[in-house]
């Protein structure tokens, strides 16, 4: 079975890294690709270790009209731009959303494949999470759903690679001599992914996530993400461990260490990685989550969660192993 596939936004390390994963994908073949900036020059000038047969395929400019006969797109633009374009792509097209505007929007699934797989099953608008909250709802989700701690006193604590910033422009200030040496705290009190998280927070524990406190660092390596999150609850780390590898059993993504994670365990990967340290006497849990921002944190979790809507085994294209070191 061929799935015809075209990307929006190709030129971005989310865009970037799904043609990745969709050129080496079983049932996905790319016939259409999309930019701005990039847009006219061709894809294997702008990757040029692409497999040959995507070296003729030229990048378009976006536009729904124009879209070519399509099954399947993935949409990778920045938060706040692709809401009223993707309204227009005809409704027989499945969409993918790895950009922010689609989150608990009406008519979209949320994407959190490994938490919620049923719930994307045969949908055809698809919003992907975010990758923050990708390492800490895989990371709460057992606890929630057991009660082991408390929705609304819960402080997020991560770290992601430059690259879950984004691109940027000429006047990026995420170019090496900003970030190297240097570690950056952002998006205080406010961040995009806040809402989001508090959202699932609330329809995983049945309560209020109203004191939920979230702060985001940049680190000076290129990718990976690490959620270190401090809850209220007087379970033990079996406890916790327990309930993390019976709420993921058989799931394909999610690995349950006894170990402190590392981001570099996930590197290219579509893995998720949770741990826990508990003290009851102190009613503190620790939950940790780390997934490779540009894989479980984007381009690996839409295609996961494009696996579901198009009716294939959710690991297809990709069961690679993580890069190491």
């Amino acid at each position: 079975m061929s799935i015809r596939v075209g990307i929006v936004g190709i030129s971005g390390f989310g865009g970037g890294e799904a043609m990745r994963l969709i050129a080496s994908h079983p049932s996905f073949e790319l016939v259409y690709a999309a930019g701005e900036g990039s847009a006219g020059s061709r894809l294997v000038d702008r990757f040029p270790g692409i497999p040959a047969k995507l070296a003729g395929l030229v990048i378009e400019k976006w536009d729904p009209a124009t879209l070519p006969k399509l099954d399947l797109l993935f949409a990778s633009l920045p938060t706040g731009t692709s809401a009223e374009a993707l309204a227009r792509v005809p409704g027989h097209v499945k969409i993918v959303d790895i950009g922010g505007d689609h989150r608990y929007v009406e008519g979209w699934a949320y994407g959190l494949a490994d938490v919620w797989p049923s719930q994307i099953e045969g949908r055809s608008r698809v919003a992907n999470p975010g990758c923050f909250p990708a390492a800490t709802l895989t990371a709460l989700a057992p606890l929630l759903a057991d009660k082991l701690i408390e929705p609304g006193n819960i402080v997020i604590d991560a770290k992601t690679g430059i690259s879950g910033a984004g691109r940027g422009g000429a006047d990026s200030r995420f170019g090496y001599a900003e970030s190297n040496e240097n570690l950056v705290p952002y998006g205080l009190l406010k961040h995009v992914h806040m809402p989001e998280m508090a959202e699932t927070i609330e329809r995983l524990s049945g309560g209020s996530a109203a004191g939920l406190v979230f702060t985001p660092h940049l680190v000076p390596m290129t990718r990976g993400l690490l959620a270190t999150i401090y809850c209220r609850g007087r379970a033990t780390t079996d406890q916790c461990l327990d309930a993390a590898r019976r709420f993921y059993a058989g799931r394909a993504f999610v690995r349950v260490t006894d170990r402190p994670p590392q981001t570099k365990w996930a590197t290219g990967s579509n893995l998720a990685f949770v741990s826990y340290a508990a003290d009851p006497e102190r009613n503190l849990v620790i939950a940790m989550g780390v997934v490779d921002n540009l894989g479980k944190g984007a381009a690996g979790q839409a295609v996961q969660n494009a696996n579901l809507i198009c009716g294939l085994p959710e690991t297809a294209g990709l069961d690679g192993v993580p890069v190491w070191p």
